[in-house]
């Protein structure tokens, strides 16, 4: 893998960065430039170094140079490794593709203009954060879901699921932002990933698997479009558990189920469609009028944030949880059920 070269090369431009930022005033760090206690350098100053190589291989040292602030999730050294043997990537040997998808990964763990600690995530509970890894369509960047388990910070779910990571050595601090040490190599994100690694949607998670198994079943599969990186982008109005719940007591339901009384899978299936377009469209690009879903028309308010389905019934859509961006769409979470109309 090369990673030693990489490194004894990397080590010597930043000793040469910090000869000349050591002889600089301190109030440079908060100017522009380079600054003189990098989050490179710190990641270098605890051992980082596979983390450090990449970031040469793929042109990113300079950026992470700069002003900043940057908050940095760092994997260490054996989450590094745990990638390079899966994908069979040589750092020294990259072709331009794998250079940009080793480059948009790496940026999938910095967030840019916020130093952010480990305590405001915690205290925060849970919620996203816009990385600069660019999203599938022009002016979009992908998003990074936190949460906090047993004061544990995950990303992404977590190390517990494939490609989500835990901080392990949070705050490390540098002139130009925070680094946070993570125990794997955060995954590209996609639908799915929001959706299954948020416990407020996992009604919708279930809802998904159920249309699936209708017949005949749904092809190509709610899971299989929705986990895979490559599909659309789509627009995904994402109910939370308590609005499929208030659809089903409206409906005098049950739950999920093809017995009497359940909500069963074709109408599950007609239900989702509502909730998807076939477009990748953030909040600021919501129109004032109607809106073509998968499923029919419903019609959108701009200033009030919300949705009209076909039999009249309000459905908002809540300011904080939108463009929570992956690379095969955009999410935002509403607090009730898009209908079909009659």
């Amino acid at each position: 893998m090369k990673i030693i070269s990489k490194t004894f090369k990397l080590l010597t431009v930043f000793l040469l960065v910090l000869g000349v930022t050591g002889c600089s005033d301190d109030d440079d760090n908060n100017g522009g430039g380079v600054q003189s206690t990098t989050v490179v350098d710190v990641a270098l100053a605890n051992g980082l170094t596979s983390l450090a190589a990449a970031l040469q291989a793929t042109d990113l040292v300079t950026t992470l140079q700069g002003t900043g602030p940057f908050t940095v999730f760092a994997p260490d050294n054996a989450a590094f490794d745990d990638l390079l043997m899966a994908t069979g990537l040589d750092l020294d040997n990259l072709t331009a593709d794998q250079e940009t998808l080793v480059r948009n990964i790496l940026l999938n763990h910095v967030i840019i203009g916020n130093s952010i600690p480990a305590q405001a995530l915690i205290d925060g509970g849970s919620g996203y954060e816009s990385t600069a890894s660019p999203g599938p369509v022009t002016n979009t960047t992908l998003s990074l879901y936190y949460n906090v388990v047993a004061g544990t910070v995950e990303i992404n779910g977590g190390s517990d699921v494939t490609g989500g990571a835990d901080v392990t050595t949070p705050d490390l601090t540098a002139t130009n932002g925070t680094v946070h040490i993570i125990d794997a190599v955060i995954a590209l994100p996609t639908i799915a990933t929001f959706a299954t690694t948020n416990g407020a949607l996992s009604t919708l998670v279930d809802a998904l698997a159920f249309a699936d198994t209708g017949t005949p079943t749904v092809q190509p599969s709610y899971i299989d479009v929705v986990s895979d990186g490559d599909a659309g982008p789509f627009t995904v109005f994402a109910p939370t558990n308590t609005a499929f719940g208030d659809v089903l007591t409206e409906l005098s339901l049950s739950g999920f189920g093809e017995g009497a009384g359940e909500l069963n899978a074709a109408t599950t299936d007609a239900v989702l469609l509502m909730h998807i377009v076939n477009a990748n469209v953030q909040s600021s690009g919501l129109p004032n009028g109607a809106v073509m879903t998968l499923g029919g028309e419903i019609t959108a308010d701009n200033t009030a944030f919300t949705l009209t389905d076909g039999l009249d019934r309000e459905i908002g859509i809540i300011t904080t949880l939108v463009d929570i961006q992956a690379t095969n769409g955009v999410v935002h979470v509403v607090d009730t059920v898009i209908r079909p109309g009659n």
